[in-house]
C-alpha cells in the first residue's frame, strides 16, 4: 500500500569520497534484506553521452530498478545552468526546493527513498539543492561519506555536523589505510561519537575499487598507444614513477601490483624493468620513441605501451585524480563493496534510527 517512505540521503563532504560506491554496496544491502527501495538523484553531475547520469544508471542496472523506482534528476550542474542561475537577465529562477518537494515527498510503495546527494556539503546551495537544504526539505537524514584523511576527516565531519544538527544520522569513513586503522577504531571514532556524531561504517582502502582500466588512462592522458591496444582492459591499481637507477629501479618496482609505470621515453632500462615486474601499463613521456627491444618485450607480455605528450610531473598528477575519481565499472568492483559494507558498516543501527528492521533480525 502507498505511503512515505522513509527518506536516507547519502551525501559527502567533498567530491570523490565514495558517496556513489558506499550508496550501491548500502542498497544490495538493504535488497538482501528485502527492504524496498525507491532512488533518485535530485543534483546531476555526471553525464552519458550527454543524456543522463552515470550514476543512476549504474544503479538502476545493478539493482534492476523500474522507472517507477527512480525519481527524476531536477538539475545538471554545468557551466550553461549554473550561468543561467546567476544571469541577472533571463535567469533560471526556479524553484527546486518546492520541485524537491513535490517530486520526492510524495507516497510509494518502497520502505526507504535513497537520495543520492551532492558531492561536497556546499554543492547544490545555488539551486536551494546543498545536502542540508536537501534534508530540512524532505525531512531526511543523511548518511555522510568522508575519504579518511588522518589530518582532515575531524574537522570536515565536526563542519557537517554544524550545519546538519541532528538530521545527519551518521558517517562512514571510507578508503581507511591499513596503517591508520588502529588509530581510526581506537581514537578518531570514539572522539567523533563523543560529540554526538555516529561512525556507522570504517570502510577499509581496497586496491580493486581504486582501480582504473589502461583504456580510461589513454582517455584522460589523450594518450597515443603505441603496442597493446588490444589489452586496454587491464586493471591498473598502482602508480609508479621509473626515475632511479636499474637496480633501485627493480627492488622499487617489486614492490608494487598491476602497476602504471611513469618514465621516460629515452630511459630503456627502467621499461625493460618495468616489464619484468607486475606492471600493467608503461607510460612514457618526453616523446621520445622507444626502443624496439622494449616494444617487442612488452608484446610479449600484452603490455600496453602508451606515449604522453607532457611532462612526468603533469603526467603523474592526471593519473592521481584518475584514481581518485575512478568509479565502480565491473561486478567485480560491486561484489567488493557488498562484502566491505557487510562487514564493516552497521545496517541494523541505521534501519533502527529510520525505524525499519532487518529481515533476520
Amino acid at each position: 500500500m502507498p505511503k512515505r517512505p522513509q527518506h536516507l540521503l547519502i551525501s559527502s563532504t567533498e567530491d570523490y569520497s565514495g558517496k556513489s560506491t558506499v550508496l550501491l554496496g548500502l542498497a544490495k544491502l538493504l535488497v538482501s534484506e528485502d527492504i524496498t527501495i525507491d532512488y533518485g538523484k535530485p543534483l546531476g553531475s555526471y553525464h552519458t553521452d550527454g543524456d543522463g547520469d552515470a550514476d543512476v544508471a549504474l544503479v538502476q542496472e545493478t539493482l534492476g530498478l523500474t522507472s517507477k523506482q527512480l525519481h527524476p534528476t531536477l538539475v545538471f550542474l554545468d557551466k550553461a545552468t549554473v550561468l543561467s542561475r546567476i544571469n541577472c537577465v533571463g535567469a533560471d529562477a526556479q524553484d527546486y526546493r518546492a520541485a524537491l518537494a513535490s517530486t520526492y515527498g510524495g507516497e510509494s510503495a518502497a520502505d526507504l527513498l535513497l537520495l543520492e546527494g551532492p558531492g561536497s556539503l556546499a554543492e547544490g546551495m545555488l539551486f536551494g539543492l546543498c545536502t542540508a537544504q536537501m534534508a530540512e526539505t524532505l525531512d531526511a537524514k543523511v548518511l555522510l561519506v568522508d575519504r579518511y584523511s588522518a589530518l582532515l576527516t575531524v574537522e570536515r565531519v565536526l563542519t557537517a555536523k554544524a550545519q546538519l544538527g541532528d538530521r545527519l544520522g551518521g558517517v562512514v569513513l571510507n578508503g581507511v589505510p591499513e596503517e591508520s586503522w588502529q588509530t581510526v577504531q581506537d581514537t578518531v571514532t570514539p572522539f567523533l561519537e563523543g560529540q554526538g556524531i555516529k561512525v556507522l561504517g570504517c570502510i577499509p582502502r581496497d586496491s580493486l575499487l581504486r582501480s582504473v582500466s589502461v583504456a580510461e588512462l589513454v582517455r584522460q592522458l589523450d594518450a597515443t598507444v603505441l603496442c597493446g591496444e588490444h589489452h586496454l582492459d587491464l586493471m591498473v591499481q598502482d602508480l609508479k614513477i621509473g626515475a632511479m637507477n636499474v637496480n633501485s629501479a627493480l627492488r622499487f618496482f617489486s614492490e608494487g601490483k598491476h602497476m602504471a609505470v611513469v618514465t621516460g621515453g629515452d630511459r630503456t632500462d627502467i621499461q625493460l624493468a618495468a616489464l619484468e615486474t607486475s606492471t600493467n601499463c608503461l607510460i612514457l613521456t618526453g616523446q621520445v620513441p622507444p626502443n624496439a627491444m622494449v616494444v617487442s618485450r612488452a608484446q610479449d607480455l600484452e603490455v600496453p605501451i602508451l606515449s604522453v605528450d607532457m611532462d612526468t610531473l603533469k603526467t603523474v598528477e592526471i593519473i592521481d585524480q584518475t584514481f581518485g575519481q575512478v568509479r565502480l565499472q565491473d561486478a567485480a568492483k560491486i561484489e567488493c563493496i557488498q562484502h566491505l559494507m557487510e562487514k564493516h558498516f552497521d545496517l541494523k543501527h541505521l534501519l533502527a534510527d529510520l525505524g525499519l528492521e532487518l529481515a533476520t533480525a
